[in-house]
């Protein structure tokens, strides 16, 4: 029995425990909706990721699969293929955050012990939009869509920051660069500025370009203990520590817009555990489903003050080869959001510029990356992952 004036003590982060590291990362390219099965999609991603690490499929003892459209225990008839095993499987929902739940749960249970190597993979094929039924009514349900939400956002920043649309749109400049670079990505073709300024307006300054395309894809990505990485022979000098995993909700006292607040709130609880400075991150690897989204969370990280990305943006700072490297991957603009896996991909492309192995999109003497996403607004997650 436990006495009641006894206060237990939690640890608050993963450096309380044993120290988790990425062995392996796997891809299906995000594309457009085709006929190719989800199963396909992911066992592409995982025997990629089991390939990159260096085991098999028998020593994975953990499954956690991150999917927004594929309803009830999708993974089950997915993972089949590689063998029944009868080892722990977990599907997480979070909406655009629900890779990042799966890795954050596959590195919490390896952390604590309760498993040596665990699976993080996210799949997805978002044929359509599903929304709960609350049974409540809303004014607005008709009226307002997420890029118009963002629009507005837009326009707030550029009002409060003299910042004009072309500044903006250099956000979808410099990542379908990056995408054009990337074999993985959903868009690989570089755009000129005039291209992307010049597109039907969805609302507001938003133009097709600067906005996230939804398709499909898979990404998978495998964490191991110290103790799994010696006994299964894994090259630790290609294994990334995972120094910190935060997360965080909608909650009241936030300011408008909560996103915006929810991510300064959790890049810092991130930074925090990792005993990291925002000028530390080399990698920033952000929710940036339509352009404002990356001004924004590169300010929330602190490594400049309200109103300075767009001009860091311009001199060429968040380039590959920069102060600090934003989306190299391409970001959901150019390298695709098909939900399930974007926040295992966004692990997956620091993975490998914090081994030195991105190749063309390689930001030199990358040491720290960080990944952010959020989830439908209310929900934000960061990780960060540090050369060791």
């Amino acid at each position: 029995m436990i006495n009641q004036q006894e206060q237990i003590i939690m640890p608050k982060s993963l450096k309380d425990l044993r120290p988790v590291y990425v062995v392996g990362v796997g891809w299906h390219r995000y594309q457009r909706l085709s006929g190719t099965p989800y199963v396909s999609l992911g066992l592409h991603a995982i025997r990629q990721s089991l390939a990159d690490a260096g085991i098999a499929w028998t020593d994975v003892e953990s499954s956690y699969m991150g999917t927004g459209y594929l309803g009830m225990a999708p993974g089950l008839p997915m993972l089949r293929y590689l063998g029944a095993t009868g080892r722990h499987l977990v599907h997480v929902e979070n909406a655009s955050a629900s890779g990042s739940a799966a890795f954050r749960h596959a590195c919490i249970e390896v952390a604590a012990g309760m498993a040596d190597v665990a699976l993080a993979v996210g799949v997805d094929k978002p044929e359509t939009t599903r929304h709960p039924v609350t049974g409540l009514s809303s004014l607005a349900n008709d009226a307002i869509a997420f890029f118009t939400h963002y629009a507005l956002l837009m326009d707030q920043y550029a009002q409060e920051h003299g910042a004009k649309p072309e500044d903006i749109a250099l956000v979808a400049v410099k990542n379908l660069y990056n995408g054009s670079l990337n074999p993985n990505a959903h868009r690989q073709e570089e755009r000129s500025l005039d291209e992307i300024l010049n597109g039907r307006k969805l609302s507001g300054w938003l133009t097709p370009l600067q906005c996230c395309p939804v398709g499909e894809g898979a990404a998978a990505v495998i964490v191991a203990s110290e103790d799994a990485i010696k006994r299964l022979s894994i090259d630790p000098d290609r294994a990334i520590r995972v120094a910190a995993s935060a997360a965080c909700s909608e909650r009241s006292g936030l300011d408008w817009p909560v996103d915006v607040a929810l991510t300064q709130v959790t890049m810092a609880d991130a930074l925090q555990q990792a005993g990291l400075k925002p000028q530390n991150v080399d990698v920033l690897e952000v929710h940036d489903a339509f352009t404002i989204e990356e001004v924004q969370y590169a300010e929330s990280l602190g490594f400049c003050k309200p109103g300075e990305a767009v001009h860091l943006l311009k001199e060429g700072a968040f380039n590959i080869g920069g102060k600090m490297a934003v989306s190299p991957s391409g970001g959901l603009i150019a390298m695709g959001h098909p939900v399930g896996p974007t926040g295992v991909g966004q692990i997956g492309e620091i993975t490998m510029q914090l081994r030195g192995e991105a190749g063309l999109r390689q930001h030199k003497g990358a040491k720290v990356g960080l990944a952010h996403m959020i989830g439908n607004g209310p929900m934000c997650y960061a990780h960060i992952l540090q050369k060791p």
